[in-house]
């Protein structure tokens, strides 16, 4: 781990966020299969886990992302004993100002925010999470999409790096770069794909990559 905090890359994944300890095998395969396909980043969430089979899935990623970006969910007290290189968080997480008082400064600082939150905070992170930009199954009923203006807008009030989230597929990605984010992050369209490989070089090929 480098002294300074490394940001995510352009294509980053989520997992999917509602793993049991059923679910911990298929995703595992899903993410070497990912890795070798060229994905360089991902953030692990889970939180229904327990501590114990949280560990123990991290340790396994990390070593499947070996020389790749990894970051923790929430469990900011985990984030070095697993050799992660972030730590990221939501609305109901510890905000970034009270982190920053105990985090080792060798770990990136990411915050999920939304079109309404208050921007102040933003500042605390080293990197946003920024949506949801387009209709996605996992916020339908809850937060509404804010499409391409909407990213504008929060990419606008912000001089942090910014990540667009939500419904992000190969041919969306051009058009989403070109509102000035630094890239995107893919939750179903990497890890609900039939086949996670060849998603993972579908976005990249958007990259350009």
């Amino acid at each position: 781990m480098s002294a300074e905090p490394v940001l995510p890359p352009p294509l980053l994944a989520l997992s999917p966020g509602d793993l049991g300890r059923a679910g911990v095998e298929r995703f595992v395969a899903a993410a070497v299969r990912a890795r070798a396909a060229g994905l360089a980043g991902l953030v692990l969430r889970e939180p229904t886990l327990d501590e114990h089979a949280y560990v123990e899935l991290a340790r396994r990623l990390r070593a499947t992302f070996a020389g790749a970006w990894l970051a923790v969910h929430d469990r900011a007290h985990l984030a070095l004993p697993l050799g992660a290189d972030a730590v990221h968080v939501g609305f109901r997480s510890l905000t970034p100002a009270v982190l920053r008082t105990w985090l080792d400064a060798r770990l990136a600082l990411g915050l999920s925010t939304h079109a309404d939150d208050d921007a102040r905070p933003w500042a605390d992170a080293d990197y946003l999470f920024h949506g949801p930009v387009f209709d996605t199954p996992s916020k339908r009923g809850l937060v509404e999409p804010i499409g391409l203006a909407g990213l504008v807008r929060a990419t606008g009030r912000t001089t942090r790096p910014t990540w667009a989230l939500g419904g992000i597929r190969p041919d969306r990605v051009r058009d989403v770069l070109a509102t000035g984010v630094q890239g995107v992050a893919v939750r179903a369209g990497i890890f609900g794909a039939d086949d996670p490989a060849r998603a993972v070089e579908g976005l990249l090929a958007a990259f350009g990559k």
